[in-house]
């Protein structure tokens, strides 16, 4: 990197779960963000949550994932 290259965000997480209904909490006291339930889409197989862009994706849709 050359020291005029803007430093790049960390690309946002990807958890492969196996449940349609996930709770995200930003994964750490001093990061976190208040707990929410997101439903993933059964047609889709994937949620993102809004407050920390953490990607969830059912496992049955883990081999479509890019």
């Amino acid at each position: 990197m050359t020291p005029d290259a803007p430093e790049m965000p960390d690309a946002p997480e990807t958890e492969i779960v196996s449940t349609w209904r996930v709770a995200c909490d930003g994964s750490g006291p001093a990061l976190g963000h208040p707990r929410v339930w997101l439903q993933i889409p059964r047609d889709t197989g994937v949620v993102e949550c809004g407050y920390c862009d953490k990607r969830f994706i059912h496992e049955s849709f883990a081999d479509k994932a890019t």
